[in-house]
């Protein structure tokens, strides 16, 4: 099987935090350039060979933790660490079939649902140097054909209720066949037995993302990418935590969640897997209060069930939380402040990444988390400017203008695109994220909208993000989507789409009344249309492309 072919843009690593930047801020005036304000973490030498499972396993303490690795969140079946690691060299030594028939460099496509063997398959992929590319397993198979036609795998790896959406003639594993579990079989396995010649700029991960453009994109992540994330946890981790208990929400196919199931390994932590292909608030809920966890990484939607005390949030013992990590969609301030009064104790951690660039920034610690339209300051060894889109100049803090980063988390570039890498680095390695941001006088970022979702209103760019954050604080709201709509004299006015909570008899002019009020006339929701639920993602974001399809054959199309 031959290698991928990857198109590759050269990402300068961010220098240290200068004397000129300033330490309040972490900007400098000189470079135009904002620095991360948390100490700076040591990284392997770029140059050294090291494969991320290498570095998860090199930081595990020796002897090995005696609690479990994974657990099965409904069954309460476990793995402990050695099965763990057993497990993972097992399907990577030299007499596994994997070994024989997957060469460095090739990419293995994952279309599974959650379950215990899939980290242990993540983590022995990458120490063959295979790319692992981790799909939706609820993608059409449609949608798959485009994505295989996109990052080119060499095998896939499915389960039976997944395996008929793959297209013919790629090879296929069954993760739920008798043959599978067989290869899980540690028994005589060597202590060690892994490919040595992986670099730290090869290839790890393709995973998928819409980018600034809109079309399906593989993005391609080193080892380093994950090295860097996953030394900057390991060092900022609280010092003498008790044992941490993770619950992971988030999907294991999204950037959040491959992640955070890696480096929890890393970090000694158990994480209780929420297996299958379907669950909701109330199993995680139960699975919190049933294995004590500490902690939770979910997306907004759950976030949003628990502040309200939604039927199926309510009634459960969380004594033991002490965070939720909340990622993959913008959480509204509304739902950050009932949280709060409802979770006093719990720490709210949100934070900002993108596939293309992996963590950008994060909050740290109760403090932080009280900044609740803030997605935290920088995340280290990552450095960022703020650029005005039209003029290209670079501006400071307080001004708004699109966000570019650069940093050791940054992917080589989108497979086999020459046209999208152009237009996402400029000469310098600096990533163009496509989301218009600005830092405030204390170093906090905070994301206003995406660049290509403002609303052109007139003269005016209206942000749909900030509308939306007021109409969240409405009562009576359950949830909404603002969005751009044509106008022949206009140009383009904002139309909120309303879902009503259950028993509210909002108005239309109840709510462009709330909503004037707070903004200026050029923002002011022009249409309402009420409607029984919004589409989303998995992690939480609003599917905007299926709302604009829903308004054109709507009443909207008769202004």
């Amino acid at each position: 099987m031959a290698e991928t072919t990857t198109t590759t843009t050269t990402s300068t690593h961010p220098p240290p935090p200068t004397s000129s930047a300033n330490p309040r801020t972490g900007f400098c005036e000189e470079t135009a350039t904002f620095h991360s304000l948390r100490p700076p973490i040591p990284l392997p030498p770029p140059s050294l060979p090291l494969s991320f499972p290498s570095f998860v396993f090199s930081l595990l303490p020796s002897p090995l933790p005696s609690h479990p690795a994974l657990l099965d969140a409904a069954s309460g079946h476990c793995l402990s660490f050695p099965q763990l690691l057993s497990r993972v060299r097992s399907l990577s030594s030299s007499s596994s079939p994997l070994r024989s028939a997957l060469f460095k460099g090739d990419v293995a496509f994952v279309l599974s649902p959650p379950s215990l063997d899939i980290p242990i398959l993540y983590l022995a992929l990458l120490s063959l140097g295979v790319v692992v590319s981790p799909v939706n397993p609820a993608s059409t198979a449609t949608e798959i054909s485009r994505l295989v036609s996109l990052s080119s795998p060499a095998v896939a790896f499915a389960v039976s209720s997944t395996m008929d959406k793959l297209p013919p003639g790629l090879p296929v594993v069954l993760l739920d066949s008798p043959e599978f579990r067989s290869l899980l079989d540690f028994r005589g396995v060597p202590e060690r037995d892994v490919v040595e010649d992986i670099r730290q700029s090869d290839p790890a991960a393709i995973q998928y993302s819409s980018g600034t453009t809109g079309r399906v994109k593989a993005a391609a992540l080193p080892h380093r990418s994950f090295i860097a994330m996953t030394a900057g946890f390991h060092a900022l981790r609280p010092t003498g935590a008790e044992h941490q208990v993770g619950l992971l929400g988030a999907p294991m196919f999204h950037s959040l969640g491959f992640f955070f199931a890696l480096k929890a390994v890393a970090l000694g932590e158990t994480t209780v897997v929420m297996a299958g292909e379907r669950f909701g608030v109330r199993e995680m809920m139960a699975a919190a209060e049933r294995h004590g966890a500490t902690q939770m990484t979910t997306a907004p939607p759950v976030v949003v069930a628990m502040a309200r005390g939604d039927e199926a949030a309510a009634g459960f013992d969380l004594g033991k939380l002490e965070r939720v990590v909340c990622g993959g969609a913008p959480l509204h301030v509304a739902a950050a402040e009932k949280f709060r009064r409802r979770f006093p104790r719990v720490e709210l951690l949100q934070g900002y990444g993108s596939t293309e660039a992996g963590g950008i920034a994060r909050m740290i610690g109760m403090e932080e988390c009280c900044r609740l339209r803030s997605v935290g300051r920088l995340t280290e060894n990552v450095e960022a400017k703020i650029v005005d889109h039209v003029t290209r100049k670079a501006l400071s803090v307080g001004e708004r203008g699109e966000l570019w980063v650069r940093g050791p988390a940054v992917m080589i570039g989108y497979v086999g695109d020459d046209e999208a890498n152009a237009s996402a680095f400029d000469a310098n390695g600096w990533l163009k994220t496509g989301d218009l941001c600005y830092f405030d006088k204390d170093g906090f970022l905070y994301v206003v909208d995406r660049l290509k979702e403002l609303i052109k209103y007139k003269a005016y760019q209206v942000p749909p993000a900030e509308l939306e954050h007021v109409l969240q604080s409405l009562p009576g709201v359950a949830d909404c989507a603002v969005l751009a709509y044509p106008d022949e004299q206009a140009g383009e006015i904002p139309v909120a789409l309303v879902v009503r909570q259950t028993g509210s008899k909002i108005t239309e002019v109840d709510v462009m009344d709330y909503v004037a009020k707070q903004v200026a006339p050029y923002k002011k929701i022009r249409k309402v249309m009420f409607v029984t639920k919004l589409p989303k993602s998995p992690s939480g974001k609003i599917l905007r492309k299926e709302l604009k399809n829903y308004m054109i054959g709507s009443s909207v199309s008769r202004l």
